[in-house]
């Protein structure tokens, strides 16, 4: 199983998560909302080659924390993956817009200087805008929409450019999400569960959780959930390929 976006460092008992994620053989993209958060996150699954630590700049957190963007600069040449990065336009962030993208284009210009990373990205009421800064950068890397939300008409443009998707089980319970979902390659999907921010019910969605997103996406593709995990590792190691196969 593959849980492609997940906050780790972000779970109240971090360690004992690791070690399950590591007895279920799973692979997981641990994604940072600070630059300062990535020494410790990195520590965390320092002997656990399965799972990669993404280095970070919410957009949430954007206006209070863009002084870190230094501390970014710093860090980007130790990974490969960048995340959780992007823009959000809901009403309680949308006032930091400007801020929000000076951020990412900071990112986007830091992935392109060192040669292109894995980007997960945030795009929550801001698939427009997101989409277009990602297109002034087309030797970033290779972009990882992640939890797409947007409208039909970015979705085909983040397409034709080349965008991948990760899909969790939060997505698939939404009519529109799973429509949205059945217009993406299938060969560009990857799964995700974006715990402990999203929930099942009350509770958070643990990393091996991700096969609820499995079964969920074999219903839309009309084959077995095992057909579907396959797919899906099959996609994951396409992707890690491009990354390797870059200039």
């Amino acid at each position: 199983m593959i849980d492609f976006h997940s906050h780790l460092d972000l779970y109240r008992t971090p360690r004992t998560v690791v070690q399950e994620i590591m007895q279920r053989k799973m692979y997981v993209l641990s994604v940072t909302t600070t630059p300062s958060a990535w020494i410790g996150t990195t520590a965390l699954v320092k002997h656990y080659p399965r799972i990669k630590t993404a280095l970070g700049l919410h957009p949430e957190l954007a206006h209070e924390r863009h002084s870190e963007l230094e501390l970014f600069d710093t860090f980007i040449d130790e990974t490969d993956y960048v995340g959780e990065v992007g823009l959000d336009g809901s009403p309680a962030f949308a006032q930091h817009s400007e801020i929000q993208k000076t951020v990412l284009r900071h990112i986007l210009h830091a992935c392109t200087m060192a040669g292109g990373k894995i980007i997960s990205i945030h795009s929550r009421r801001a698939a427009e805008e997101t989409i277009g800064l990602i297109s002034e950068f087309p030797d970033a890397g290779i972009p990882v929409l992640h939890w797409y939300t947007g409208g039909q008409k970015e979705l085909r443009k983040a397409v034709e450019m080349g965008c991948w998707f990760s899909v969790g089980p939060a997505m698939l319970r939404s009519k529109r999400a799973r429509e949205l979902i059945a217009e993406i390659p299938r060969s560009r999907i990857l799964t995700e569960t974006d715990g402990p921010f999203a929930t099942n019910g009350n509770d958070a969605l643990w990393p091996w959780d991700v096969q609820q997103a499995v079964v969920g996406l074999s219903t839309l593709w009309a084959c077995t959930p095992d057909e579907a995990n396959q797919a899906i590792y099959l996609n994951f190691k396409k992707l890690l390929s491009q990354k390797s196969s870059s200039p």
